[in-house]
């Protein structure tokens, strides 16, 4: 057995893309379904360890937001920098919601709500300002 990808219904195909690239995700393959009104992006990190995907399917006709995002978990994400990912992450209006004050783990969401763990790689960096301090936003 070999795990394959994990897919995640999106509201609006263009702010999950965007939110992804910010974090290094590319599309690797889309497919649309004209017939069936449905679009299905593949995202990858690029690493070439790591053959797994996240599968964005956007529902053309879907006009409210998916409820239940909570109970589906979270994706998690070993990253190079957390301080200087959640910073770009932060600059680009995406709300931190678990802040890297160990230096080690951080939580964000999409725009869709999936909750996204950010893990150092390599072990936790040494605590740092302003992260240190900044307390938890919302729900992760």
């Amino acid at each position: 057995m070999r795990y394959l990808h994990t897919m995640i219904r999106v509201l609006d195909l263009d702010a999950a893309l965007a939110f992804f690239d910010l974090l290094g995700l590319k599309p690797v393959r889309r497919s649309d379904h004209e017939a069936g009104r449905y679009s299905l992006v593949f995202l990858s990190t690029g690493h070439p360890d790591d053959p797994a995907t996240v599968e964005l399917t956007w529902n053309w006709d879907q006009a409210e937001p998916y409820g239940g995002g909570r109970n589906f978990g979270h994706l998690a994400y070993a990253v190079d920098d957390i301080y200087a990912l959640c910073q770009k992450l932060q600059d680009a209006g995406v709300t931190i919601h678990r802040p890297p004050r160990d230096g080690r783990m951080a939580f964000v969401r999409s725009p869709d709500g999936i909750s996204i763990e950010l893990l150092q790689a390599g072990g936790a960096l040494p605590p740092q300002e302003p992260w240190a301090s900044m307390p938890n936003t919302g729900s992760w």
